[in-house]
């Protein structure tokens, strides 16, 4: 049982739990990104067992009425096993998907999967865009597809935002999470802020649509609106579950918001992760300790 502190950011254990959460969620106008926790395993029957259970999610949502997509995580897919490994699991995700209109998102995870995440994403989105059966469907923009998060603190990001410009995907922009080597990321918060609207602003101009903020700063929203306001580019706010839950719902009433819901037996650290890493949730977690 998950206590109630951690249940403000992960939606239960099982299936059924976290598809209840965004029928809630839905209710509110707020689509949800599910994701089943899990990461850096180095056991093929494990890696299994977690692709056999996205493609098990994918057939629960496109047989609902739900506004739902999933997210995974390359190293949850066996990408510390191999690129081979990898890419076997991803596919088979991925194709499912295709087939019955459900979007697939894959995280980011450091530095050293960048590459790998990214080849797979390009090859996957090329691959599966123009699937003819996903177009009558539902994702997260209406049909299948394929979309892959950047990280605003690598040095790198720049370049990889124009070769993805073209590829017929999604693109979440987020300023990173992860602690990175000075040498191949900024790790000044206000550098990384620049960064993040300088990345914006490349995609606002020159992508197709397929832009996907995933933000809780205000400052990075209203940069987006201002963005989208002068560009008239498609785009969706993404935030996490129990991170600015009121500010979703207001977005919502005016623009496409979808909300990040991981669910699982492996909840714990994700938990604690969430918590320790910015000091807002630390106090969200500590008001529900204490019942306001």
């Amino acid at each position: 049982m998950i206590p109630p502190i951690a249940r403000r950011f992960v939606a239960g254990e099982s299936p059924a739990e976290v598809l209840d959460h965004v029928r809630k969620a839905n209710r509110r106008n707020v689509k949800v990104i599910v994701n089943l926790l899990g990461e850096h395993y180095d056991d093929r029957d494990t890696v299994r067992n977690d692709a056999a259970e996205y493609r098990s999610l994918v057939t629960d949502i496109a047989d609902s009425d739900l506004e739902a997509c999933i997210s995974v995580k390359p190293s949850q897919l066996g990408l510390d096993l191999g690129e081979d490994v990898f890419r076997e699991e991803l596919e088979t995700i991925v194709g499912t998907a295709a087939d019955r209109g459900v979007f697939v998102w894959i995280d980011m995870e450091d530095h050293t999967t960048t590459d790998a995440t990214l080849d797979a994403y390009e090859e996957f989105a090329r691959t599966y865009s123009g699937n003819e059966r996903s177009a009558s469907n539902r994702g997260s923009d209406g049909t299948g597809g394929v979309g892959v998060c950047v990280q605003a603190n690598l040095k790198r990001t720049r370049e990889d935002v124009k070769r993805l410009a073209d590829v017929p995907g999604k693109v979440r922009f987020v300023k990173g999470a992860y602690d990175e080597p000075a040498a191949i990321a900024y790790t000044d918060s206000d550098r990384v802020n620049t960064e993040y609207k300088a990345l914006l602003e490349f995609a606002f101009e020159h992508f197709d649509g397929g832009i996907a903020v995933g933000s809780h700063d205000p400052a990075m929203i209203e940069r987006a609106i201002e963005l989208h306001e002068e560009y008239g580019t498609d785009f969706e706010f993404q935030m996490l579950m129990g991170v600015r839950e009121d500010a979703q719902y207001e977005l919502a009433r005016e623009y496409d918001m979808w909300q990040y819901a991981p669910y699982g037996n492996r909840w714990k650290s994700y938990f604690y992760r969430r918590v320790m890493e910015r000091k807002e949730n630390l106090w969200f977690a500590l008001r529900a300790i204490i019942g306001r």
